[in-house]
């Protein structure tokens, strides 16, 4: 009997297809003790263990490129951290096994979140991960993942891994569902990356037997279990539909009066450009240049000018005559580099991170902007180059002083991820040429809310009123400076929420490079007054869902 299901859609698509299950979690260790003298052997079981996990992690990144990378690598320094290897050598020296005190102490930390009460995604998620293939490792039993098939499927899951995500085959996966996560996941962002219709947050997710046929809307967040071939063909013309409207709306992004609304890419890498290209993209609006830094030896030691000036060089020769935004180095928090960051901070998310750690290491930044100099010698490209933490005119002065210093021949910008930024940012602008909000970070320090901790994940949601507020007092700043305002963040990726971007005065979005059609097709239907009145409904709201709804109805209406 057909039944539908309501989740939170968080990739474009319609996918219809047989359920898999992902493999079942590493089994719980059993709580045996071990003699004094064992205790050496154990501790070097663990410690090989978690190194071995930490490598395969970093592995899968570099294969899987682009945004998978980032949280690959992240996972992998989870798997080595400090603090948790010294309560797993604290519970071995007390007596544990190596796989029960790995097993304990992800488990403590676990809890801490758990304690919140609420769903838990994204980082706990990555938590949980990295624990079991710790633990599958040190008993000799295989790492649970994506089932084997020879046929195509909708795969279903409690939650995802990123280093199952990152690495899923589009041709054999059709979509995913998640009974867990949220819209800001990492499952969520990697489905948007590879163009997977997914849904997550679906209630009884894994209730659904295997084999069962489903029909998962990336866009409404529905699923209908055992659709009816009515509904299944109503589905599949849906999806055309779609796809047409995609294939006929081309060329650079505006809105149906003509409002010029440039599309751009968000890269971590050269390796990222093709899929930019294909997707009609009208330049680079975010180059995530600490991927480079990340890689291999650049984790202990700033890659050379050389190094450096080679990776910008494919980018830029990529788009001829187009923007290109690239960020410097962004380290810190999430993404610590030693040669960089402070090993002692008590919360890294607000010490010396992006901008900050570089002004108190200017020879980084140097070699950098010199690097992004020489990168662009010759060619016919619009160059800019943007600060990532910046809180102050003085942060921004500091910046641009650097940029002239270096001899940089391109515009020197700011990130807006700080709410001072967005309330004082005519004073930035006295400093810089442009803005670029980065609304995961904005959405973070707005709501005091850690993007990694999934008990936290609703402040985390792009459409809550107040962080439109921000973007509002952003754009309109840079609207009576004669600058421009971008959005390099998450938001951008949602077409609905581009409209309502649009509205608030955003002369640029960035996004992932699958998005970008749903995106364009969106904001072709919708005038710029249109978008206007669905920027004022939303803002008018108190909370994100009813955000979202408000400018629903107003796009819906015409």
């Amino acid at each position: 009997m057909e039944t539908r299901l309501q989740g939170v859609g968080v990739s474009q698509g319609v996918a219809i297809g047989e359920v898999r299950h992902m493999g079942t979690a590493a089994v719980e260790p059993p709580d045996a003790r071990i003699e004094p003298e064992q205790t050496a052997r154990e501790l070097g079981r663990a410690g090989q263990a978690a190194a071995a996990v930490a490598a395969d992690l970093t592995a899968r990144g570099t294969l899987a490129g682009g945004e998978a990378q980032a949280v690959l690598e992240a996972q992998a320094l989870m798997a080595q951290d400090p603090e948790l290897m010294s309560d797993v050598e604290r519970r071995i020296t007390a007596g544990s096994t190596a796989e029960r005190a790995v097993y304990d102490a992800f488990a403590a930390y676990r809890a801490l979140l758990a304690d919140a009460g609420e769903y838990l995604a994204g980082r706990v998620a990555d938590l949980d991960d990295v624990r079991n293939r710790v633990v599958a490792r040190l008993l000799g039993v295989p790492i649970p993942g994506v089932p084997d098939s020879d046929d195509p499927f909708v795969l279903i899951a409690r939650d995802l891994a990123p280093a199952d995500t990152a690495l899923l085959d589009p041709s054999l996966v059709l979509g995913f569902v998640t009974e867990e996560g949220g819209p800001t996941s990492h499952s969520a962002i990697l489905a948007r990356a590879l163009g997977v219709p997914a849904v997550v947050a679906l209630p009884r997710a894994l209730e659904i037997s295997e084999g069962t046929v489903i029909a998962v809307d990336g866009s409404t967040g529905e699923v209908v279990v055992n659709p009816s071939a009515a509904e299944r063909a109503a589905l599949a013309r849906a999806a055309a539909d779609r796809r047409a409207a995609l294939d006929t709306v081309t060329g650079p992004g505006a809105t149906a009066d003509g409002h010029k609304v440039p599309l751009l890419a968000n890269i971590g890498g050269p390796a990222d450009v093709a899929a930019a290209l294909r997707a009609g993209a009208e330049g680079i609006g975010l180059f995530r240049t600490e991927f480079l830094f990340l890689e291999g030896e650049g984790s202990g030691s700033a890659p050379s000018e050389e190094a450096q000036t080679a990776a910008y060089r494919q980018v830029l020769e990529a788009f001829p005559e187009s923007r290109v935004v690239v960020r410097v180095l962004d380290a810190g928090a999430d993404k610590p580099l030693p040669f960089l960051s402070p090993a002692d901070e008590p919360n890294p998310a607000l010490g010396v991170r992006g901008l900050r750690a570089l002004l108190a290491h200017p020879a980084v930044l140097e070699t950098q902007l010199r690097a992004l100099g020489r990168a662009a010698e010759g060619l016919p490209v619009y160059l800019e180059v943007m600060a990532p933490m910046v809180a102050d005119r003085e942060d921004a002065r500091a910046f641009a002083d650097a940029c002239r210093a270096a001899g940089l021949a391109a515009k020197a910008g700011a990130m807006v991820e700080v709410p001072a930024a967005a309330l004082r940012a005519r004073a930035l602008l006295q400093e810089v040429e442009f803005l670029s909000l980065g609304t995961n970070d904005l959405a973070q320090y707005t709501f005091a809310a850690d993007r990694q901790v999934g008990a936290v994940s609703r402040l985390q949601d792009p459409w809550q009123p107040a962080l439109l507020d921000l973007v509002a007092l952003a754009a309109e700043a840079a609207k009576a400076e004669g600058r421009s305002c971008g959005v390099c963040g998450e938001a951008a990726a949602d077409p609905l929420l581009a409209c309502v971007l649009t509205g608030l005065g955003v002369t640029s979005l960035s996004m992932g490079a699958a998005a970008i059609p749903y995106v364009r097709a969106t904001l072709a239907k919708h005038t710029l007054a249109h978008c206007e009145r669905a920027a004022a409904a939303a803002r008018a709201a108190d909370t994100a869902a009813t955000a979202r709804e408000a400018a629903r109805a107003v796009l819906a209406g015409g």
